[in-house]
């Protein structure tokens, strides 16, 4: 019997593309490059984390998550700590991790990167407990996922809407937060840490955010008129977030939030809820992730223009079959 050489973890029901074809087409590249496929299909919460952990401990050097956010976070919660290297196949709604990795959105490319790009290891950061890989919020953003979470329809437009009427009706908050012995009390339209550039779908939230810095950044969008939090969306979309006024950022290793009220939060992307006190911590070079081959530097506008365009011309190949 040949030994597994790259577990593919397969989302069913993530985002809004057709998984018609998709195992026959990776596993078939998979084993033109070389490697022997194994796939496992996810039933439930917690099913990719176990999957990614049990091919760790059996030695298989690459576990590839095929779906969206949650199911790289968890499948990356698996990999922690261990050697085995994550591959991802973006085919969610906002794919954070992915777009700021710079790992496209197309099937076939992104198993380009899989199979020729290079290894590249990366920190996370931890919350009350729970493994956050991209982005993780309280505040406005953290509404918005949860209203995003209760709509039976996934994709962009949806969360559009999810945003507009989050944004009509939501009140900020007053916030407590302890830096290096320094508290700073704050009333806040949402805060998000980050240990990546973006929350997905091209909003860069911390467009200086470094994967591989062993820091977070820590942003605090104030509370300001109707109007002001409309430049901070603008911003957020072109990559000029951190020259808006409204916006404070700390790059930290640790941090504590402490809130007045219980409320949502938010793990790359998925709602959940903390409690009023929330420590945070970045746990350095903690995973193995695939990237391509030669790193793209971020330029405000310009590489959020042409992520667009990309997405576009992807919009339009995901209509025909892989091949």
């Amino acid at each position: 019997m040949c030994k597994t050489s790259a577990l593919l973890i397969i989302n069913p029901i993530s985002g809004t593309r057709s998984k018609r074809g998709l195992e026959d087409f990776v596993c078939q590249r998979i084993a033109d490059a070389g490697l022997t496929p194994r796939v496992a299909y996810t039933e439930g919460p917690g099913d990719a984390s176990r999957l990614a952990a049990e091919a760790a401990g059996q030695g298989v050097p690459l576990v590839i998550a095929a779906g969206g956010d949650g199911t790289v976070n968890e499948t990356a919660s698996g990999l922690c700590g261990t050697q085995t290297a994550l591959g991802i196949i973006p085919l969610g709604s906002g794919n954070g991790l992915a777009r700021s990795l710079g790992i496209p959105q197309d099937v076939k490319a992104s198993l380009d990167v899989i199979l020729k790009g290079r290894t590249m290891c990366i920190d996370h950061g931890v919350a009350n407990g729970h493994n956050f890989f991209c982005t993780f919020g309280i505040g406005f953003d953290a509404k918005v996922s949860e209203e995003f979470a209760r709509q039976k329809r996934r994709g962009r437009v949806t969360y559009i809407k999810s945003v507009l009427r989050e944004f009509l009706k939501y009140q900020p908050e007053a916030y407590a937060i302890s830096v290096g012995g320094t508290v700073i009390t704050e009333k806040a339209f949402l805060i998000a840490v980050c240990n990546a550039s973006q929350y997905g779908n091209n909003a860069y939230i911390a467009p200086s955010a470094k994967l591989d810095d062993g820091l977070l950044d820590m942003i605090v969008v104030h509370s300001g008129s109707p109007l002001k939090n409309v430049t901070v969306g603008v911003d957020l979309l072109t990559g000029y977030i951190d020259r808006n006024t409204l916006i404070d950022s700390f790059r930290v290793s640790e941090a504590t939030i402490t809130r007045l009220h219980d409320g949502p939060a938010h793990f790359d992307g998925d709602p959940v809820s903390l409690g009023r006190a929330i420590s945070i911590e970045c746990r350095p070079a903690s995973l193995w992730v695939m990237a391509p081959e030669k790193e793209t530097r971020f330029r405000p506008l310009i590489t959020p223009l042409s992520s667009a365009i990309s997405d576009l011309a992807h919009d339009v190949g995901s209509l025909f079959p892989l091949r």
